[in-house]
């Protein structure tokens, strides 16, 4: 992870429009590539030398000889993010939506479990209080 993201701080240093487009490409590839993993390790690391293929194939990705983050961009995912762009960034918007929505129930869900926890606390420490007092008397 470390050359990919010093060359790429490189290519924006230097605004060489050239490199900031292969490394784009590779950033794109790589986080669909994590995702994937992400599924692939729970299926099939127990597969022979499934570690060592999962190295090859990022070196594959990063190398400047192959250019293979190029190349999967280029063949697959720029034509498949292309033609379903729409339905993606509709999915976003959507997902935005929803979010908000989510962590406002969240936050009142919070705020109700803390004022029952803090008022159950008070009732409990009151009523302690009135047994040790009605006992001292």
């Amino acid at each position: 992870m470390l050359y990919p993201a010093y060359y790429s701080y490189k290519a924006v240093k230097t605004k060489n429009v050239k490199e900031y487009v292969r490394w784009m490409m590779y950033w794109i590839v790589f986080a669909l590539y994590t995702v994937t993993e992400t599924i692939t390790d729970l299926t099939v690391s127990w597969f022979p030398l499934y570690y060592e293929l999962k190295i090859a194939f990022v070196i594959w990705l990063l190398s400047p000889y192959t250019r293979g983050a190029s190349l999967i961009y280029r063949k697959f995912l720029h034509p498949l993010l292309s033609s379903k762009e729409r339905e993606i960034d509709e999915y976003i918007v959507q997902a935005k939506e929803r979010g908000y929505e989510t962590m406002v129930n969240f936050g009142r869900q919070g705020l109700n479990l803390a004022a029952t926890a803090a008022v159950t606390a008070a009732v409990k420490d009151f009523w302690l209080l009135s047994a040790v007092f009605l006992q001292s008397t």
